[in-house]
């Protein structure tokens, strides 16, 4: 042990004898031990400190995320709807899932509208907004931004759908007149009723059918 370390002293005691000051040689020493931690590193001799992620919290009144909800949602689209609930104080996220869930297949159907153009009631992006071409309206010129920030307002953009589909619903009386809500999205009273039974589905205790 005393051999150690008079050897792991040595060259301390031959850069002093040099005539450098204490603090250079410490500096000296700093920048070669980070050196040398560097190239074990990088051959594979020691492994690098894990990179924790912080845990996300779900917002405030808000229910997280059944096993239903994370198989079925693409975990882009569950992150913007948890997000695009803020637009609309009250709402839950479940209820834009469970929208974008039967509009389509968050942004996986194939069908018109969905990815461009428009389907045959003039609707059109991931959450099925009217878009002034058919009997659905034109939704989307009031409701649309570019809530992303990325310079550009698309219907076909779910960072930009979503957060709109969030103000048409609280502008619409959502959440404290949900159904009026969700039927003046759609005017139907079935479509709202298998809105529920998703967003049900899609929050923690909501079941797995």
């Amino acid at each position: 042990m005393i051999l150690a370390a008079w050897l792991l002293s040595l060259p301390l005691r031959l850069l002093a004898a040099l005539g450098l000051r204490r603090s250079v040689i410490l500096a000296c020493l700093f920048v070669l031990a980070v050196t040398a931690y560097g190239v074990a590193e990088d051959l594979g001799l020691v492994e690098p400190p894990a990179q924790a992620a912080p845990a996300r919290r779900p917002a405030a009144g808000q229910s997280r995320p059944s096993w239903a909800a994370t198989a079925d949602i693409p975990a882009g689209y569950l992150r913007r709807y948890q997000a695009g609930a803020g637009r609309c104080p009250g709402l839950s996220w479940t209820v834009l899932a469970a929208i974008g869930k039967v509009e389509s297949d968050h942004g996986r159907a194939p069908l018109p509208g969905v990815r461009s153009g428009w389907n045959y009631a003039g609707a059109a992006g991931p959450m099925q907004f009217g878009i002034g071409v058919g009997r659905a309206g034109n939704a989307w010129a009031t409701y649309g931004r570019d809530f992303d920030g990325d310079g550009r307002r698309s219907v076909y953009d779910p960072g930009d759908a979503i957060p709109a589909a969030a103000r048409y619903l609280c502008a619409a009386g959502a959440p404290r007149r949900l159904d009026r809500a969700i039927y003046a999205y759609n005017h139907s009273w079935a479509y709202v009723s298998r809105v529920k039974a998703i967003a049900r589905r899609y929050a923690i205790g909501g079941g797995r059918r």
